[in-house]
């Protein structure tokens, strides 16, 4: 095993993706627990739309300058100070009531988030000729922790309390930490040329922007209110738990296999029918068809993830892939922002399966995007 890991260079990346793993079980959770449970949390549906946005809408502006920051202080310190501040925001979930201090925890987890993925990537893309598989691999160790919680979390919360789950996770997150510093001192530190609060798109920055408004926006808040009309909340935040869950779950098994395939055959081909299932998944859920549907969009979200930082890393020099990451995942960042807060506003008087129609035919342009 150590052999490998030396022969393909994913020790350290294995590591940083560990800690994002621990530092995730709050935010995913968030997602199915707050929607349909927004009194015990002391905020309006509208609120709710806003907190799932907050942590996103943060990162937008906020890599430039994590990535300056990481120059400075290297990407393992980095890690240790997200660490502990991700395992703080999660604690603030359980500890408190009210919008303005939830909103502080969701932006701090937001910047967590950010340094995190950035300290991923940093250790990721140091080889382009694997990039692909080392972020299939780190993909797959991301996911662990998030599917555990997504499967057993919604069980949890019936036991304990939809609030009390998040002490328990909070707790369980500070894992984190003594993971970071096991990460190296040295590593490749992002080296932006300046820092740009929203940097201009191209057509694939475009194409991450629809993948985040659509699966990790709408899809993420309006799965748990779909069922929800159709069945109790306890049984909403289960199902929800476990289609989110199984969006975690398949990715943690297919982007390594993603990755590979994507360095072998080429990741724009698998990209595109990636995204074209992604739009099959909206169709069925449109029609209503939620499990079939929400299993196809979480399995087209999942090679996605896997493929999108080695094609970005194909289509550009070793000295700016990591830069063009950073953007790419800004825009992901503002679609998954703009998705709760569309959703938030139109639920009340859009129907769910107008949006859902209205997803799949932005995918279906996403296809053309993506395309070099």
């Amino acid at each position: 095993m150590k052999k490998a890991e030396k022969a393909l260079g994913v020790g350290p990346t294995l590591l940083s993706a560990a800690v994002l793993s621990l530092a995730l079980l709050g935010d995913v959770l968030i997602y199915v627990i707050l929607p349909v449970n927004a009194e015990l949390f002391g905020v309006t549906i509208f609120w709710v739309g806003v907190l799932l946005a907050a942590n996103r809408l943060i990162r937008i502006f906020a890599y430039g300058a994590i990535a300056a920051f990481a120059e400075r202080i290297g990407p393992r310190n980095l890690a240790i100070i997200s660490a502990i501040a991700a395992s703080l925001s999660t604690l603030a979930y359980g500890l408190t009531t009210g919008w303005p201090i939830l909103l502080i925890a969701r932006v701090t987890w937001g910047l967590c988030f950010a340094s995190l993925t950035l300290v991923v990537f940093a250790y990721a893309v140091k080889d382009r000729s694997k990039a692909g598989t080392r972020v299939g691999f780190s993909r797959s160790v991301q996911q662990i922790c998030p599917t555990a919680v997504l499967l057993l979390g919604p069980l949890g919360a019936i036991a304990i309390g939809p609030t009390e789950i998040f002490i328990v996770l909070g707790v369980i997150s500070t894992v984190a930490i003594p993971v970071a510093l096991l990460l190296p001192k040295e590593g490749r530190k992002p080296k932006p040329k300046k820092t740009q609060w929203l940097p201009t798109p191209n057509r694939f920055d475009w194409f991450m922007f629809i993948a985040g408004f659509t699966v990790d926006g709408v899809f993420a808040m309006a799965i748990t209110l779909s069922i929800a009309e159709v069945s109790s909340i306890n049984s909403a935040m289960i199902a929800g738990g476990v289609l989110l869950g199984i969006r975690r779950g398949s990715e943690a098994l297919l982007a390594p296999l993603g990755g590979i395939l994507g360095d072998k055959y080429g990741t724009n081909l698998l990209l595109f029918w990636s995204t074209l299932i992604t739009a099959v998944g909206f169709a069925f859920l449109a029609y209503g068809s939620l499990y079939v549907g929400g299993l196809l969009a979480v399995l087209g979200r999942s090679f996605i993830a896997a493929l999108w930082p080695a094609e970005i890393a194909l289509r550009n020099t070793e000295e700016t892939a990591l830069r063009r990451i950073a953007i790419g995942q800004t825009w992901r960042d503002v679609g998954a922002a703009g998705g709760p807060l569309i959703a938030g506003s139109l639920i009340a008087t859009v129907s769910l399966d107008l949006i859902y129609w209205s997803m799949t035919l932005l995918v279906v342009s996403g296809i053309w995007l993506q395309r070099r």
